[in-house]
This record gives structure tokens, C-alpha cells and sequence, in this order.
């Protein structure tokens, strides 16, 4: 896989090799030219017209934090989370959490152990202030998106990982939940001016990405339009969103021929009878997620419908948080039905994930402080009293210290069960 950009910043230089030519897996030079995925009717195929059966993990939490994978509840999206880290240790002690979370959570020997489970695509989670200069997780750099992504090209590509970038937090919001990192509405389906940013930064990306055979493709929008609309609104809300994919695949492809782009359904990416035109560009395919419910093929068959009348590919996106029976019982159901998933989530506090964060000795007490009610100063002042400023550092640092692929938690029966290696 060829590896064609230099990292932007110099903390990830020593773990990288840049080059400018195509590699194989090896390290030797390929003289084939780059291998991009293409979609070739209900399969994803290779240069070479190989089939490419996607199966791996979502790297969810590291570029949009969620409130459950720190043991959190009420507090739940990125903005909820960094308020609550900001009232409890300061801006600048959160901050400093920011960037030593990002830099340790997921790394080269994450990708190392992802790769040994037998994967082969990883779905990186973003959100989209990682590429402009909005604060979020303590940097306001608009090419902090790029410094992070390229890394993963780079661990992704010395071991034969091919990855989904998926823009999980759109501009004004495009589920209307903590899921988007939203003021609870999906605003990007009716705000014009967040649609030209959304298409924009698709469209940077792209350009950033074009020739980068590492990427098999660009997921535009995770999980658009929640369930919580009904009726008219919920119709309205859902036809808009075919003309906003086709606005951001125009703008990929002023700078991309070769990607694939994904593109999942309203109502968690569940729905499909809101999508008519299946032709308006050429390399296509659609993404489903599913959690509950029984695990079979009459609890997929609307998106197998879809899929055969698309006569597109179908990719389970997100799937998991359930018993190993369930999740086992579930991959062969979608390997029958040529279905390649992604496992949600690689890494959280606990269980239910390939891997785990260990909770620091005290993180309880952290977990109070953010629980509690802090809508005015008087309750930020008693809730302080729950876990001080001091105990709040050092439960981030042992945090850290945790999520780092050295002393993570290796959940071998998850693992085991979504048969990654087979």
C-alpha cells in the first residue's frame, strides 16, 4: 500500500517512514501501481478485481469522545465532556488531557495488535472541528484532522489495514443526539451554510487523500437523522439527505476519482426507502448499523432488500454491545449474506470492546463530579466536593496510562467472537 504524505506534526515523525512510491506489505517497491478499492456490483474488489470482504473495528472514542466509553451517562457527547473536564481541573489541565488522550490512546502498536486479530479495515470515527480552527480537544488547528489521520495511513499501512474515514460530528449536526456532538437537532439537514462546510471539508479531505490507496473510502455523515421525528418533519428531514450526499460527492470528486464513498440512512443508519438515485456517481455503496434484536437474517432482510435492488454493496458499519453468542451468531449471518462488518467499539473503559481501559482506583469520584448537577456556579462549587481538582488530574493521567496499548484490558472471547481471523 503506497504511503504518500508526510505527517504534519513532528510528534508522530519517529514512528513513521515517508515515502513516495507504492510498497507492498513487505516494504519491497510495487511496480503495479497504487491497489485502490472499487465497488463492482454487490462486492468491493481490489486492482487486480479481487474480492475485498471487509471485516474489523470502529476506533471510536478517539477523535469524538463519548460520555458511556468513560463510564459517563447523562454527560455524553465531546462539547458535555469537555465543559465537565474544564469545570473540574481547569481549561489548561483539560486541555493538556486532550492532547495526551490523543496521543496515547490509539497508536502504532494499537494498529500492531488490530492487525494481529486478524482485520483488515479499521473504521476511524471523526469530528469535524478537527479540520478547522473551532476549539476542540485542546487545539483549534484546522490541520490537526490530517496530523491524526496520517498516522493511521501510515501504522494502517505497514500492516495491510485499509481504513473508512468516517465523519461521525458534521457541521450543525446531522443526527440531532450526543452521537453528533449536536445542540439536539439535525440542523445540517436544513442550515445551507453547514451543508457548504460539510461538502468543503470533504472536499480537503479528499484532495489530501486522493492518492492514498490505504483509505478505502469516505463515510460522509455517521448516523443521520435520528428516530426521535415523526411524521412530515421525519420525511422532510430524510429527503434531504440524498441531495446533501450528492452535494459532498460532487466536492469529492472535483479532487478524487478514486475512493469509494459510503453512504448510510436516516433513522441510524437503518433506513433506506428515502434514497431513489443509486447512478449519480459511479463508486458508491451504502452502510447499515445494528444493535439488538435477534441475530438473523429476517433482522437485516429491509437492508438486504436495499442492497439487492441497489445492486450496490452493503456494509455493516456498527454492530456489537451484545453477548459473544449474539455477535458470533451474527457475523455468520453476515457473511452469508456478503455483508462486511466493523465491530464497535476497539477500546472503552471495561467491557463490551476488543479492548479495555482499566478504571483508575478513585474514577468513581470523577464519575460523580460529572454525573452531578452543575447548571449553575453554586452546584459546579458543590459538586466539587464530590472530587477535588487535584484527585480529577490524576485520574486523567492514570487514565491515559490505562488506554495505552501497553496496559490496556485484551478481551480475548469478544475477540474470539467476531472472528476477525477467519
Amino acid at each position: 500500500m503506497m504511503i504518500t504524505r508526510f505527517l504534519r506534526l513532528s510528534l508522530f515523525t519517529g514512528a513513521l517512514l515517508a515515502v513516495a512510491s507504492c510498497h507492498d506489505k513487505t516494504g519491497e517497491a510495487s511496480a503495479s501501481g497504487p491497489d485502490f478499492l472499487r465497488v463492482e456490483g454487490h462486492d468491493i474488489v481490489n486492482s487486480k478485481g479481487e474480492k475485498f470482504y471487509i471485516k474489523g473495528t470502529n476506533l471510536g472514542n478517539w477523535l469524538n469522545p463519548e460520555g458511556y466509553m468513560f463510564g459517563f451517562r447523562r454527560v455524553n457527547s465531546p462539547r458535555m465532556i469537555n465543559e465537565a473536564l474544564c469545570e473540574l481541573v481547569g481549561p489548561t489541565a483539560a486541555a493538556e488531557f486532550w492532547q495526551d488522550f490523543k496521543d496515547n490512546y490509539i497508536t502504532a502498536e494499537d494498529f500492531d495488535f488490530i492487525a494481529s486479530t486478524g482485520a483488515n479495515t479499521v473504521r476511524v470515527p471523526f469530528h469535524y472541528k478537527l479540520f478547522t480552527s473551532e476549539d476542540y480537544m485542546g487545539t483549534n488547528n484546522p490541520d490537526e484532522g490530517f496530523a491524526r489521520i496520517d498516522s493511521c495511513v501510515a501504522w494502517a499501512g505497514r500492516n495491510n489495514i485499509r481504513l473508512i474515514l468516517d465523519m461521525h460530528d458534521c457541521p450543525g449536526g446531522q443526527t440531532g443526539d450526543n452521537i453528533d456532538d449536536s445542540y439536539g437537532y439535525p440542523w445540517l439537514m436544513t442550515d445551507s451554510t453547514a451543508q457548504r462546510q460539510f461538502a468543503d471539508i470533504w472536499g480537503r479531505i479528499a484532495a489530501h487523500y486522493a492518492d492514498e490507496d490505504v483509505i478505502l473510502g469516505y463515510e460522509l455523515a455517521n448516523e443521520p437523522v435520528a428516530t426521535y421525528w415523526e411524521g412530515e418533519e421525519r420525511d422532510s428531514l430524510n429527503a434531504a439527505l440524498e441531495p446533501l450526499y450528492k452535494l459532498a460527492t460532487a466536492e469529492i470528486r472535483r479532487h478524487d476519482p478514486n475512493h469509494i464513498v459510503l453512504l448510510g440512512g436516516p433513522q441510524w443508519n437503518s433506513y433506506f426507502g428515502n434514497f431513489t438515485d443509486w447512478e449519480f456517481d459511479n463508486n458508491i455503496m451504502y452502510t447499515c448499523h445494528r444493535y439488538g434484536g435477534e441475530p438473523t437474517a429476517e433482522a437485516i432482510d429491509s437492508y438486504i432488500a436495499f442492497r439487492d435492488s441497489t445492486g450496490l454493496p452493503m456494509y455493516m458499519g456498527e454492530i456489537g454491545h451484545n453477548s459473544d453468542e449474539w455477535m458470533n451468531n451474527f457475523v455468520h449471518v453476515m457473511r452469508d449474506h456478503n455483508i462486511g462488518y466493523t465491530f464497535w467499539p476497539y477500546k472503552k473503559i471495561n467491557d463490551s470492546s476488543m479492548t479495555g481501559v482499566a478504571e483508575p482506583e478513585g474514577w468513581q469520584n470523577l464519575v460523580a463530579f460529572v454525573e452531578a448537577p452543575r447548571g449553575s456556579y453554586s452546584e459546579i462549587r458543590e459538586a466539587r466536593k464530590l472530587c477535588s481538582p487535584e484527585e480529577g488530574r490524576r485520574l486523567l493521567r492514570e487514565y491515559v496510562h490505562n488506554a495505552k496499548a501497553a496496559n490496556m484490558l485484551r478481551h480475548h472471547n469478544y475477540i474470539n467472537a467476531i472472528e476477525l481471523n477467519k
